[in-house]
């Protein structure tokens, strides 16, 4: 049987990116997949607040076709960091109520950076809008938000997804905003179990894998103490967003 891995929120952190993986056998010396049959899942959130959001972009998606050659798999899940840059690309004047008033506005506010924003091309984008919002791994509900705005998209995994992705491709601004501003929502399970169990009842699995929040606003660690998941909830829900970009020196998290 093989094993899983996922890794949380990247945001341009692709020295740490690639340190993480090599240490763990899924990236060779230069850098290709040598994780064999292994699987790997990002959690979304390759830009902003870091210095290589496109490199981090690149990387996944060459691992994504290098490790199904080897009859592996990597995928990845959308993050809010996502629409973010997607939005400032297509609508960078429109209004937002977002902080900036502008898609382009509040990109930049999030820690966006020009760099990323001059070198996205549009095979990245069709990669991008095609990345889904939930995914059933095993037992595992994975999430890149701690937030229950996922249902007012969709009563099953592929509803949510067929729904984010039908956003994603249209030109609906409100619609963009509105979802922009649904993924501020964030520590829904931490206080109230009964939330997170009937997340788990509504979208199947046994555990919610999120990332979105770094571990270090819940722990109340030093960034830098960030070394392994945080399960909570006994052990209803785990976050494995490490705060790369807050210092944390990142972990990979094995689900099986």
């Amino acid at each position: 049987m093989h094993s899983i891995y996922v890794m949380g929120d990247l945001h341009g952190q692709y020295a740490k990116a690639t340190r993480i993986l090599q240490e763990a056998g899924l990236l060779a010396s230069d850098l290709s997949w040598s994780g064999g049959e292994a699987e790997l899942w990002f959690m979304g959130d390759f830009f902003d607040r870091g210095p290589d959001g496109i490199g981090c972009l690149d990387l996944v998606m060459r691992l994504q076709t290098e490790a199904a050659a080897a009859g592996g798999k990597v995928e990845a899940l959308l993050g809010n960091h996502e629409p973010l840059i997607l939005g400032a690309l297509r609508f960078p004047n429109a209004p937002s109520t977002g902080p900036g008033k502008s898609f382009l506005a509040d990109w930049e506010m999030n820690g966006g950076l020009q760099s990323d924003l001059e070198r996205l091309t549009p095979a990245h984008v069709d990669w991008l809008t095609s990345r889904p919002a939930l995914a059933l791994v095993g037992d595992d509900l994975l999430a890149h938000a701690d937030a229950l705005f996922y249902t007012r998209y969709g009563a099953t995994v592929d509803q949510v997804n067929a729904a984010m992705g039908a956003l994603l491709t249209g030109d609906d601004t409100a619609a963009w905003d509105q979802l922009l501003g649904d993924f501020a929502e964030r520590l829904a399970f931490r206080d109230r179990p009964d939330r997170a169990a009937a997340f788990l009842q509504q979208y199947g699995g046994k555990r919610i894998i999120h990332g979105h929040t770094p571990i270090s606003y819940m722990s109340a660690q030093p960034p830098a103490e960030v070394t392994e998941a945080y399960p909570y909830r006994d052990g209803l829900c785990v976050n494995v967003d490490a705060g790369l970009y807050r210092g944390s020196p990142g972990f990979l998290f094995l689900l099986g």
